[in-house]
Formats: C-alpha cells, structure tokens, sequence
C-alpha cells in the first residue's frame, strides 16, 4: 500500500476512534487515576500493566503500517484531548478526541514507510495533550529493514579540452550507492611551477539520487596555455569516502616536445660539464 492509500484509509478510519464503555470493575478507581495514553490492548478491556507500554515496528521500505492508540478517561466527566504525531509518516484519523465519562477511547494511525526509505532505526512518539496542559508521550519506534546504506560517490570521464582563449574540464559524477548523496567538488591544476587552478565546482546537484549519473562543464577561462598541467577532482559527500580523478592538459601540441627537447638539452649539458670536471682533476693529479 502506498503513502497516498494509506492516508486515504486514514480518512476512511470512521470519524475519529472507537468509544469503548470501561466495565463497571474500573469505575471505582475513577476519581483516583488520571487519564491514560497507552498502545491499543487486545479486546475490550483497559490496558493493563502487563500490556505494551510503546510502540514497536519493523518492515521493509513501502510496508504500510496500522496500529491504535488508546485514550482512557475513568473520571465521571468528558474530557477532551488533543493528538499529534512526532516522527516521520505518522498520519492519525483524528487529531482531538473527546471521550466521555469512563470511556476508552482508540485512535486508528498508520505508519506508511517510504519506498526510497533508508534502512536502519528511526524514533517517534505520539503526543497527547489535554486543556490542563498535561501532556503524555508513548513512544513508537520504528527499524526499515533492507539492505544497509551504503554511500559511494564517483568522479568519471575526466578530460579537460582547449576552449577559446582558455580551457573546458568536463567530468561525469555518479552515485554509486543507494543512498541519496549530497555532493560537494573541488578542483586543482598543478603545472611545472605550482598550483594554477583551486576552486569548488559549480553547478553540482544539491541532492544526488542513488544509481544517478550526471554530466557536467566547468570552465576555465584564464587557463594556462604553455605550462603543461595535471588536473585533480575531488568528489566528497557526508558519510561517503572521498574520491578523486585525474587527469593531463597540455594547451599546445608543441609544447611536449620543446619540454623534451628541454630535458635532452640540459641533461646533455649535466654529461659535459661532469666530464669536464673529472678531466681537470686527472690533469691536475698529474701535474
């Protein structure tokens, strides 16, 4: 049953709850106990001590949960109270019951979990409140059973390509997990003499949904054109590792060989001059 029906049911629960008259074994104990908020106890009886005192569900993300919770009044007049839940997906067929003297009372509510829910423990209560302010919790905790959550971002299909008078970095970014994903990305360009680029990356969705890919740019207008440079990713989201990817830019096709030709030069030049040096120590051994 989905969310949607389940509130329906709600609507259809009656108007508000089931009035049930207390047997005249309670009546005695009227003026000397206030009024209670306990889970629904089988039958018609009051609930006992040996009764539930919370509430407890378990089930798989889309299971649709009905449970009641039941109002007793032992005293000799009505009394009205308010109802309210404190938690995700409590929906109740009536938000303020009034209940007469010596009467229990039991207020249908459905519990609808979320397909996309994630698995784990997650808490709540319902709230019960009278005029005179008192105010009763009876606390509902709930366990999504299902595969454990698992959060794993990727940064894939990195190349960064000359644009105009600078450069576009162009990269996917994909939840691999199936959790929903809040992802946040930094870039960085080192070249030959330090550091050319350091920002965060805009554009990235706020909320990254699981088994989602997304395509993005980020330009880089004021991009080195003879430096050769590396280019970092970084991919980082609460609860997941960080990730990065990586990848080479090089504005200018010529510029590899001249750093090659570079190298060459200056490692040719290191031969010399060692060669050099050791021919003046021989000729200054002989001497």
């Amino acid at each position: 049953m989905t969310p949607r029906r389940a509130a329906r049911l709600v609507a259809a629960t009656s108007i508000a709850a089931t009035l049930i008259a207390l047997p005249a074994t309670s009546i005695a104990f009227a003026e000397a106990k206030p009024w209670t908020a306990t889970p629904a106890p089988a039958g018609k009886s009051t609930p006992r001590p040996d009764d539930r005192s919370s509430f407890y569900l378990e089930g798989e993300p889309g299971t649709v949960f009905e449970d009641k919770l039941s109002l007793v009044n032992p005293g000799d007049t009505a009394r009205s109270l308010d109802v309210r839940g404190d938690g995700p997906w409590i929906a109740l067929a009536a938000r303020s019951v009034r209940i007469p003297a010596r009467t229990r009372a039991d207020v249908p509510f459905t519990v609808a979990v979320p397909s996309a829910a994630e698995p784990g423990d997650h808490s709540g209560a319902l709230v019960v409140v009278s005029g005179e302010g008192r105010q009763v919790r009876v606390r509902l905790g709930l366990r999504v059973t299902g595969a454990p959550a698992l959060r794993a971002l990727a940064v894939e299909h990195v190349r960064v390509s000359r644009e105009g008078g600078g450069a576009v970095i162009r990269y996917a970014l994909v939840n691999r997990g199936n959790t929903a994903l809040s992802p946040r990305l930094a870039i960085r360009a080192d070249g030959l003499f330090g550091t050319v680029l350091r920002r965060t990356a805009a554009g990235v969705p706020a909320e990254l949904a699981p088994g989602r890919s997304v395509r993005l740019t980020e330009r880089w207008p004021d991009a080195p054109r003879l430096d050769s440079v590396r280019v970092h990713l970084t991919a980082t989201a609460p609860g997941a590792a960080r990730v990065t990817a990586s990848t080479s830019y090089t504005p200018l096709v010529w510029v590899i060989p001249a750093l090659g030709g570079f190298a060459l030069g200056l490692a040719a030049a290191t031969v010399l001059l060692v060669r050099r040096f050791r021919r003046a120590r021989r000729t200054g051994a002989a001497a």
